[in-house]
């Protein structure tokens, strides 16, 4: 039987969700947020919340460096 890693029948035990950070303003989240941004830059995962993702939304889809926005 082949299963994925961090699988059930590892052993591994499930950590609590950490809550997501806006890397623009900071805002937190309380839960699981569908309409949040992820972004990865250079290897690095960071995610932005709706209100920063809406109003950056131009320099987003252009690629544009983060520190240029």
């Amino acid at each position: 039987m082949t299963s994925l890693p961090g699988g059930s029948d590892t052993g591994a035990s499930t950590a609590e969700p950490q809550p997501l950070v806006c890397a623009r303003c900071g805002a937190r989240s309380e839960g699981p947020q569908p309409t949040w941004t992820c972004s990865v830059e250079n290897g690095t995962r960071s995610y932005l919340c709706d209100a920063c993702a809406r109003e950056n939304l131009r320099a987003i889809e252009g690629r544009l460096d983060p520190a240029w926005w």
